[in-house]
């Protein structure tokens, strides 16, 4: 058997993170199905692949273009692949071979002025409804997520099968203590404070978060709190600066942009309190990450968010600046539930794995090219 996996987003966050670990616990555990990884020129010398049966074919088209929607087809056919793995929901009309694809979330649909423009909201409800109807196969990485692609594209439940996401091998180490001392000495971190890591978009609720804060600092016992923010494209979203400067935050709220894995890691051994009142979420790998750090997490009760942290974080309602403020306060003065929530959320990030997951997905493999093929 030939499978083909769509690797063109491998150094991407999210679903970067999803290929890397899928692509490196497939060379683990499966050294005799044959692998083909579509990937940009850029990332041919990147991507380290020991196994004598993966295989790496370049293709310049980048994702999301119209070019893709003629090359990846042709590149199948050109490799004789049995079966094709797209791990972000675009799937070309003209693929004529099986098909499995992960549709990660419907954010694209529910938030659609996050794309470019008309055309590119047009492109992606395209070729949402071709990967669900077309597809032999849909992964998605929580029920949550499945029930919003069953609703949206009236498709049969068996056709969608969950496999959880985990933390990136790469993060999951324990700093050594010479790096949480270059990370407090380099960002000066000498007081307690609460925090944030994601991408910096709309639904991340992030002008809530900064409200809440605001409210808890009201409060003397938590004078000396700061909130560090980490995410991307800060510069895009200018009401946080906004909320940051009508509550005269200067002082307290942190933005520190992107920083690499290493650093991150000791950013989330170091949260007093990790927050995350998302509104939206396929799956919500960040409190997972602070969790298996042993930081305790406030998070918001929709969404994915209450299945993939459980019983293991303070939940609250992301909508109502309070409900979060009252969180960050319980949390970060009941000794008891702190222990609760750090003992609880260490077992919880344990409880995902990728090798776990990815043989989940290569049982989908195995089964969708054992189906007959239709008449």
């Amino acid at each position: 058997m030939r499978i083909a996996i769509d690797v063109r987003k491998f150094h991407d966050f999210g679903i970067g993170t999803y290929i890397r670990n899928l692509v490196h616990q497939l060379s683990r555990i499966d050294q005799e199905t044959e692998y083909v990884l579509i990937c940009r020129p850029q990332d041919q010398a990147r991507i380290q692949i020991a196994s004598p049966n993966f295989r790496k074919v370049v293709e310049p088209a980048p994702p999301y273009s119209i070019s893709e929607q003629v090359r990846i087809p042709m590149t199948l056919l050109r490799e004789h692949i049995d079966l094709f793995h797209a791990p972000h929901y675009v799937l070309p009309p003209a693929i004529h071979c099986r098909s499995v694809v992960t549709i990660h979330d419907c954010i694209h649909l529910m938030f659609p002025q996050y794309l470019p423009g008309r055309l590119a909201h047009a492109y992606a409800k395209l070729q949402l409804w071709t990967a669900a109807h077309r597809s032999d196969h849909i992964l998605t990485v929580s029920e949550a997520s499945k029930l919003d692609i069953l609703r949206r594209f009236r498709i049969p439940a068996d056709k969608v099968t969950v496999v959880y996401n985990a933390i990136d091998a790469r993060l999951a180490r324990e700093p050594a203590d010479e790096e949480v001392d270059r990370v407090i000495a380099r960002y000066q971190l000498r007081d307690p404070f609460a925090l944030y890591v994601g991408n910096i978009k709309p639904h991340k609720n992030l002008e809530r978060l900064i409200e809440a804060f605001h409210q808890l600092r009201q409060e003397s016992a938590f004078e000396a709190l700061k909130l560090v923010i980490i995410g991307d494209e800060i510069s895009k979203y200018q009401g946080l600066r906004r909320a940051v400067h009508v509550h005269k935050l200067h002082k307290h709220v942190r933005f520190f942009g992107f920083v690499p894995l290493d650093t991150l890691a000791v950013l989330y051994q170091l949260a007093s309190v990790f927050v995350f009142p998302s509104l939206y979420e396929g799956f919500g790998l960040p409190p997972l990450e602070a969790m298996y750090f042993g930081t305790p997490v406030v998070t918001s009760n929709v969404s994915s968010l209450p299945e993939v942290v459980g019983d293991a974080a303070m939940l609250v309602d992301p909508y109502s600046a309070e409900s979060i403020a009252d969180g960050m306060r319980r949390v970060l003065t009941d000794e008891h539930l702190r222990a609760f929530l750090r003992e609880r959320g260490m077992a919880r990030a344990r409880e995902y794995s990728w090798e776990q997951s990815v043989r989940q997905i290569r049982d989908v493999y195995g089964e969708v090219m054992e189906r007959p093929q239709p008449s």
